[in-house]
C-alpha cells in the first residue's frame, strides 16, 4: 500500500514544541488483548469535565454489564455504567492519578462474565456500515452519545454529546478526528487504528452527520504509516480523508492539531468551534459508532501498559474501574528496576502513589519508567534562558506562571496567563535548571481563588 498525504490549508504541524524520544516501539506491535475480568472493579463517580454523577445503585444489589450506576441532571456531564456483571458494594472514595478525591462503586465481580473473544466484538468488532447512515437524525446520535456516556479518550474526558450538539450561531464545517497519539510511549490509539479502523470511520461519519460538518479529516502523525494506510483503506468510498501531520510534541493538542492540519488559530481562550471545526480522539469516534448503531455505553477502553520498568508492554481492551495493579499484573508485572509508575505518558501524566487507583474513561496508558529513566539533574535557579518560551506551542511564558504559582502571586500568573496552559510540559522538557514548570503551574492552577 502506499501513503499519500490529503493536503488542506494547514502546513503539516504548528510553531514551537519539541521532540522528546518516542519510544513507541516498546508496545507498538503488541495487538490488543482484554484484560480477564478483575476479581473488584472500583468505578470513580466523576471521570470527565463537569459535575460528578450521584450512585443510582444501593449496595448488594445485583448489576449487569452496561447497566447504568450514576447520573447526574447537569447538561456537562455524563452518565457512568457497570464494567462487569457482578454485585454493587457500598458506596466508597477513590482517588484519582491527580489526587482528587472522588466518590466510587465498587463492583464485585459474578462468576458468569463474557468471554475475551465476545467482548472484543462487541466493543470494536464486527460489522461497521458507512452507508445508510443517513436513518440516524443528528439529534438521536447527540443523545445516544449523552445515554451511553461518551466522553473524550485522547485525555481530556470533555462530555462528547455537549462537543456535538448542534450550535446554530457557530456552525461547524469540519469534523477533525484526532489519532497523532503525540505522547511518547502511548500506542493505544495506534493499534485501534491499525486493528480495527472500521468503528472509527464509521463513528467519524456519525459525528460529522450530528454536528451538520460537511468535511471529516482524520489527522495522524507521519510516524504512523501503518495507521495511516489501514484508515485510508476503510475510509474508501467514503468521504473521510486522512491528513497526515509531522512528528512533533504535542501535536495531538487540539489547537496544535486544527492548526496544523487547516491552518486555523483558536483565539485565546475559545474553543475549536469558534473557528467552526470539531475535535474528537479516534477511540471516543469507535465509542460513538457503538453507541450508535449498536446501544451500547461506554464500559472499557483500551489502554496502553508500556515503558521499560514492564515485563511485558502490552495493549489492553479493558473495563472502566478495574486498578492500574490488575492491567500491572497482566503484563507480567513490574521489573526490579521500576522505580516510577504514571498514569498516562511521561509528559502529561500523574505519578501513581497507589497501584490500586481505578483507571477511568480517560486513562489512555500507563507508562512505568526505570532508574534511568528519572534520573535528572538538580534543580537550579532560572537562567533565563528562554527555552520554555521558545518550547511552548502556546506562546506562553512559563516560567513567570510557574514562578508566580510558587509564590502565590495570582495577579501575576493570570497577567501571563495561567489558565492557557495545556500542561504539555514542554517547558519542563527543555529547562537546563531542571524546574518543575509543569508541577507548578498545575498547583497555582488548584491553589488559585475561583473568581
Amino acid at each position: 500500500m502506499t501513503r499519500t498525504a490529503t493536503t488542506f490549508s494547514g502546513e503539516g504541524t504548528f510553531p514551537h514544541g519539541v521532540h522528546p524520544p518516542e519510544r513507541k516501539g516498546l508496545a507498538a506491535d503488541a495487538a490488543i488483548e482484554v484484560l480477564p475480568t478483575p476479581a473488584q472493579v472500583n468505578i470513580p463517580l466523576l471521570q470527565h469535565v463537569g459535575a460528578t454523577c450521584v450512585s443510582i445503585v444501593k449496595p448488594k444489589q445485583e448489576l449487569t454489564l452496561g447497566e447504568r450506576i450514576a447520573d447526574s441532571e447537569a447538561f456537562i456531564s455524563a452518565p457512568i455504567h457497570a464494567g462487569i456483571n457482578g454485585t454493587a458494594g457500598m458506596q466508597s472514595v477513590a482517588t484519582l492519578p491527580n489526587g482528587r478525591h472522588v466518590p466510587a462503586v465498587p463492583i464485585k465481580a459474578a462468576e458468569e462474565q463474557p468471554t475475551a473473544e465476545e467482548i472484543f466484538k462487541d466493543v470494536l468488532g464486527g460489522d461497521w456500515p458507512t452507508r445508510g447512515l443517513e436513518q440516524y437524525a443528528p439529534e438521536k446520535i447527540v443523545e445516544a452519545a449523552k445515554t451511553a456516556g461518551l466522553v473524550g479518550q485522547g485525555g481530556a474526558a470533555f462530555p462528547t454529546h455537549v462537543k456535538l450538539k448542534y450550535n446554530p450561531e457557530k456552525p461547524i464545517d469540519t469534523i477533525l478526528l484526532n489519532g497523532c497519539e503525540c505522547e511518547p510511549y502511548l500506542t493505544a490509539d495506534y493499534r485501534m487504528m491499525v486493528e480495527t479502523p472500521a468503528p472509527i470511520i464509521t463513528g467519524a461519519l456519525l459525528a460529522a452527520r450530528a454536528c451538520s460538518a460537511k468535511r471529516v479529516l482524520i489527522a495522524v502523525e507521519d510516524n504512523k504509516p501503518l495507521a495511516v494506510d489501514t484508515l485510508q483503506q476503510a475510509a474508501k468510498g467514503t468521504d473521510v480523508r486522512v491528513v497526515v501531520l509531522k512528528t512533533k510534541y504535542p501535536q495531538g493538542g487540539e489547537k496544535q492539531t486544527i492548526f496544523a492540519a487547516l491552518g486555523r488559530i483558536v483565539p485565546q481562550g475559545g474553543l475549536p468551534l469558534d473557528v467552526g471545526v470539531v475535535v474528537i480522539n479516534v477511540g471516543t469516534a469507535a465509542a460513538l459508532a457503538r453507541a450508535v448503531l449498536r446501544g451500547k455505553p461506554l464500559t472499557h477502553r483500551v489502554i496502553c501498559v508500556t515503558g521499560a520498568g514492564i515485563v511485558k508492554p502490552k495493549n489492553l481492551l479493558a473495563p472502566i474501574g478495574a486498578s492500574y495493579r490488575d492491567l500491572i499484573d497482566y503484563c507480567g508485572g513490574l521489573k526490579p528496576t521500576a522505580t516510577r509508575v504514571i498514569a498516562g505518558g511521561p509528559m502529561m501524566g500523574f505519578t501513581l502513589g497507589n497501584l490500586d487507583t481505578p483507571v477511568t474513561k480517560g486513562t489512555s496508558g500507563v507508562t512505568v519508567l526505570t532508574e534511568e529513566d528519572t534520573r535528572r539533574p538538580a534543580e537550579t535557579n532560572c537562567v533565563r534562558c528562554g527555552r520554555c518560551v521558545d518550547a511552548c506551542p502556546m506562546h506562553l511564558v512559563p516560567t513567570r506562571i510557574a514562578l508566580a504559582s510558587r509564590g502565590k502571586d495570582w495577579d501575576l500568573a493570570k497577567k501571563y496567563h495561567i489558565t492557557s496552559c495545556v500542561e504539555c510540559g514542554c517547558c519542563a522538557y527543555v529547562c537546563p535548571a531542571s524546574l518543575p514548570l509543569v508541577q507548578l503551574i498545575r498547583m497555582g492552577k488548584a491553589q488559585m481563588p475561583r473568581e
